[in-house]
């Protein structure tokens, strides 16, 4: 297997288990919606800027942003630097779903942890960080 299947098997594995914490939790989201709400800034994002983020067209995550509106994990309010411009804002509901993944993501990383061992996992990690140097666009 090729280097990017490999980072992407774990990666599928831990977004699954993730988004099983959350629905389980009581959250009602889709995988692509959830991808969407990770992306949105603290002080807001605007529509293009998260469509860009997730690598989706803009007609896509309008859509997605719209049926986030509908069950209350976003809100769109003016943009005060543009009031021609929308930001899209994650709600408190949103937020709320936050601890849930970030206990289910240490649960899993202490799995793997266990099963590769603390030196390999910190060499693993080391690793992707200095990866993420040369490839993360948003960093």
């Amino acid at each position: 297997m090729n280097t990017g299947l490999l980072l992407y098997i774990p990666y599928r594995h831990l977004e699954n288990r993730v988004m099983d914490a959350i629905r389980a939790a009581g959250f009602e989201v889709t995988l692509a919606q959830a991808r969407l709400l990770q992306r949105i800034n603290p002080g807001g994002s605007r529509l293009t800027e998260l469509a860009e983020a997730a690598q989706v067209t803009k007609q896509t995550a309008g859509f997605l942003v719209d049926q986030l509106e509908k069950a209350g994990y976003v809100q769109r309010a003016p943009d005060p630097r543009d009031g021609r411009a929308r930001l899209i804002h994650a709600t408190d509901k949103a937020r709320e779903a936050a601890p849930v993944a970030e206990a289910e993501i240490a649960r899993i990383e202490a799995e793997w942890e266990q099963h590769v061992g603390k030196r390999r996992m910190t060499q693993l990690r080391e690793t992707l960080e200095k990866l993420c140097e040369i490839t993360d666009p948003y960093r």
